[in-house]
């Protein structure tokens, strides 16, 4: 039987590598799997059967497809079986240097013409390509798991890889169903660099206390996100994430940026690894927030100033009188009861120093998230006597407009504004850096990791005055470079 598709050479059969033939082997490749380990190939090969029978009964494959896919997967004894693939994907242990010996193996029996890809989520490609005779041939290959399920592919090119055979990486990737975007290869590549701020914002609340793993997790979840940041980590394992973390820190010379964090490595240390041990942030499901509920009565609402949340809380609010020269954005609550006040990056003690009227910080609202349904706020120490009754109509308000009140710590930037504008500033260097475009970095985020908009789309709803704004009030607050602006993002400002 001849086969119109060149062969295809697998190294690895853990979960990404049997993964990576599954989706070659449908789309018509002659496919090799290759493992050191005695047996491992056929094992992972006999669980793959029984996985595509699985498709079949759900409906969602043929029967002869499942066959023919199975037909076209073969065992490899050695790299030298691999000799006239066209192309070979290493998916092996995410060392530097098992990794390099294996790509020099596989670069002195390939064809000239054959492309050799890495599977690798972190490793420099240029430095996998130290060493190779043709180094041009090398790029990575970077999968998502599960890897039949994520459309994502980041094609990533070294200082040495040819145009050419990252245009023919790309192309192979789509005829495999796969979107592909194209990277530098930098530390992290666009989403493991981008993402650090989803997980490192919360871990740093954490660590100040500001709110629980299920109040953080819960204001995030709502505008759009699939899991929240702790919801993640456990899933992902915390040894996983704080491996690719310290991995994207050490590459970056410790930049604070990438700072790992104390919570997640106290979980490492106690072997609250997430969920493959049933204990990490959680034990069993994540609690669930109660759902908001309409006040017995609503308090007299006045919207004022400008900007995407109070745009968004006018479209929950409709009638609601608005004040848009206002020198403050939010809504004032009843007769002088309270004023909420949407964050620019203050705490509510530091807006509440000299204002008249008690006052709560909420966090931002998403005009294009319409389904969001709890809101984090934040109380200051200027409510004296009233506070009880402050609170009360402040989360009668927000209630009004059908989201929960979630009072955190009073912290600056509460949740979600400065998870947001740290996506949106790492964005923004990344581009600047040459790392990927703009395009590229959102279709990256909301297939990679499921992001329900990418971070240049949020530039473009929030607008960048009050997100530099907010990111300068979070370093004047913690003196800390973590919170440095992207030179291009402050440029918009201009």
């Amino acid at each position: 039987m001849s086969h119109p598709l060149p062969p295809i050479g697998v190294v690895g059969a853990g979960v990404m590598g049997i993964g990576i033939a599954q989706i070659a082997a449908l789309a018509g490749h002659p496919v090799r799997l290759l493992d050191a380990r005695e047996g491992a190939a056929e094992t992972a090969i006999a669980k793959l059967a029984d996985t595509l029978a699985g498709l079949v009964a759900k409906g969602k494959l043929s029967s002869d497809a499942r066959e023919q896919a199975l037909a076209r997967l073969g065992v490899a004894r050695s790299v030298a079986d691999l000799a006239d693939c066209g192309c070979v994907i290493e998916a092996i242990v995410e060392l530097l240097e098992p990794k390099r010996a294996l790509l020099r193996e596989l670069d002195a029996v390939l064809a000239p013409e054959a492309i050799l890809a890495s599977n690798t989520s972190s490793i420099s490609i240029t430095a996998l390509a130290n060493g190779l005779a043709r180094p041009e041939r090398l790029v990575g290959m970077h999968f998502f798991n599960p890897v039949p399920l994520m459309k994502l592919v980041e094609v990533v090119s070294g200082a040495e890889t040819a145009p050419a055979i990252a245009q023919a990486t790309e192309a192979l990737a789509r005829a495999w169903g796969k979107t592909p975007v194209h990277a530098a290869s930098t530390p992290g590549f666009i989403v493991n660099r981008i993402a650090r701020p989803y997980y490192a914002e919360t871990l740093a609340l954490l660590q100040e206390r500001a709110g629980t793993p299920a109040e953080l997790d819960a204001c995030l979840r709502t505008v759009g996100f699939r899991m929240g940041p702790c919801e993640l980590m456990d899933l992902i394992g915390h040894d996983t994430n704080n491996l690719v973390t310290r991995s994207v820190w050490e590459a970056n010379f410790g930049d604070r940026r990438y700072q790992p964090s104390l919570v997640q490595q106290a979980l490492v240390d106690g072997g609250r690894l997430g969920r493959k041990v049933g204990k990490g942030f959680y034990e069993g499901e994540p609690a669930k927030l109660p759902a908001p509920s309409a006040p017995a009565q609503v308090p007299a609402l006045v919207l004022r100033g400008r900007g995407a949340t109070v745009d968004a809380l006018a479209a929950r609010l409709p009638g609601v009188r608005r004040d848009p020269e206002a020198e403050w954005a939010g809504l004032a609550v009843g007769a002088g009861a309270i004023d909420v006040v949407v964050t620019d990056g203050r705490t509510a003690a530091e807006l509440g120093a000299n204002h008249g009227n008690p006052l709560a910080v909420i966090d931002w609202l998403l005009p294009s998230q319409a389904q969001s349904s709890a809101l984090a706020i934040a109380h200051g120490r200027g409510a004296g006597d009233l506070q009880d009754g402050a609170r009360r109509a402040a989360a009668d308000a927000l209630a009004a407009a059908g989201l929960l009140a979630v009072p955190l710590r009073d912290t600056p930037g509460l949740i979600l504004a400065r998870t947001l504008a740290m996506l949106v500033n790492e964005a923004s260097d990344a581009v600047w850096q040459g790392v990927c475009d703009e395009a590229a970095a959102d279709t990256a985020m909301k297939l990679g990791v499921n992001y329900p908009a990418g971070p240049f789309e949020w530039r473009a709803e929030l607008g960048e005055v009050p997100i530099v704004a907010l990111l300068d009030r979070l370093w004047a607050h913690t003196r800390s470079e973590r919170y440095r602006v992207s030179p291009p993002l402050r440029a918009a400002t201009y």
